[in-house]
């Protein structure tokens, strides 16, 4: 196989790892369907393995598809990254950017900076996504994420702290008004309480003790969210009782629009994190944002 004939089956393989079929990987590629299949059935003959599971509805990587997956993806970032040096005299951030990020933090503090920066790279494409989900990094392309909470298994990714945010319980004035003032944390059973959730489970909510300590408490199913947004607009409109961040709610707080209750549980801190994949190297798309946002983390933008 030469040289060249080897890197195409490179891409190809990739690329319809990425997508998930090879019309998706001829579109992408801008080749026929045809060429991509046959340059991956090469690629497999040439390694004697085979690269994926086929059914007439899709394709799924196997064990060593996956495994090679991670190596080419490796790889073809070490060839990305010698280019950027060799057309660049001072490296800038170019290229596509795919970030994953937390929806109402995402979107209140995290994207402005996003955009503020590609303002200063016009080469910088971003596409970003926002989720609370747990995604596969190197398996959706995805140059970094940022998650709230404790993270059940990062051995394979760089983790480096953003900042911690601190959950107040509060509500709207009017619905104080109508249903009262709960002074104890036994009296939050009177009343109506929003609720996150996540794959169909209400998220709980994380009281601090006044002498220190904390624990998980399960308040009242009023309604629920499946975001902070979401969540705050509810509060806002007088359905009941909810925790939410300072950060989100802090003007709304000053303006009057909601008052916070319970005060003696306030102060619970949840970390949240930006992650991305281990490698030797980042590319300069990466490590530029990245460089930024932990900047502005050191400066307090983030709370």
């Amino acid at each position: 196989m030469r040289r060249n004939d080897h890197l195409n089956s490179l891409y190809s393989f990739v690329t319809t790892a990425q997508l998930g079929s090879f019309t998706a990987a001829a579109e992408r590629l801008g080749v026929t369907k045809s060429a991509v299949a046959k340059s991956v059935n090469r690629q497999e003959q040439r390694l004697g393995l085979k690269l994926f599971h086929r059914s007439t509805r899709r394709l799924s990587l196997t064990a060593d598809g996956e495994f090679y997956l991670r190596r080419c993806r490796e790889a073809l970032d070490i060839l990305e990254h010698a280019e950027s040096v060799l057309t660049e005299h001072i490296e800038q951030p170019s290229g596509r950017l795919r970030v994953d990020l937390p929806a109402a933090f995402g979107r209140k503090l995290v994207l402005p900076l996003l955009l503020e920066i590609s303002q200063r790279h016009p080469s910088l494409s971003l596409a970003i996504t926002f989720s609370e989900r747990f995604v596969d990094l190197i398996e959706e392309g995805i140059d970094f994420v940022v998650r709230i909470g404790e993270l059940k298994d990062s051995s394979e990714l760089i983790v480096r702290s953003l900042t911690t945010q601190k959950l107040v319980i509060c509500a709207a004035p009017n619905y104080l008004e109508h249903h009262g003032y709960p002074q104890v944390i036994e009296d939050v059973q009177q009343h109506k309480c929003l609720l996150g959730f996540r794959r169909e489970q209400a998220v709980v909510w994380s009281l601090k003790e006044p002498d220190g300590g904390t624990h998980q408490y399960a308040p009242p199913v009023g309604h629920e969210y499946g975001d902070g947004d979401a969540i705050l607009q509810a509060t806002l409109a007088g359905q009941g009782l909810s925790q939410l961040p300072r950060w989100l709610i802090e003007d709304h707080l000053s303006s009057g629009e909601l008052v916070e209750v319970l005060t003696q549980y306030s102060g619970y801190e949840v970390p949240i994190n930006i992650l991305w994949p281990k490698s030797s190297f980042l590319l300069p798309k990466t490590r530029h944002t990245v460089d930024f946002l932990l900047q502005a983390a050191d400066k307090g933008i983030f709370g």
